[in-house]
């Protein structure tokens, strides 16, 4: 059974950094597209960012490109989600989670995402 497990998350403040790590464990995820979701209070979850299998492709919400940088490493089995320049309105629970890769893959549909971590808080405060 896959167990993916985030960490990372915590308090920062606009304009700061952080970086949230998300460990498989229970197989390995080499031919998987790992991803990063969001959720706020009262507000649906989304899409943050998501790297291919292979690592050569990537792609992110319009609201963090240029600020958040999705990575994997497959040697420790883990993703990582860098993310700079925070804003307040970047604040939820983000979620990692991870898809079997195949053709016609929709990158930003969460039912493509077969495991899903618990999920970890991130606070930015103005």
């Amino acid at each position: 059974q896959v167990q993916l497990v985030e960490s990372g998350g915590g308090l920062a403040q606009a304009g700061g950094s952080l970086r949230l790590s998300c460990a498989a464990s229970g197989h390995t995820l080499n031919s998987f597209v790992r991803c990063w979701f969001r959720q706020a209070p009262g507000k649906d979850r989304e899409f943050v960012a998501a790297i291919s299998w292979s690592g050569a492709a990537t792609y992110y919400a319009n609201s963090v490109k240029g600020r958040f940088t999705i990575s994997r490493d497959d040697d420790k089995n883990t993703a990582y989600l860098q993310m700079n320049s925070l804003k307040p309105e970047d604040t939820a629970v983000y979620f990692c989670t991870a898809g079997p890769s195949a053709g016609n893959f929709k990158w930003m549909d969460q039912y493509e995402y077969e495991y899903w971590g618990q999920g970890t808080q991130v606070t930015v405060s103005s």
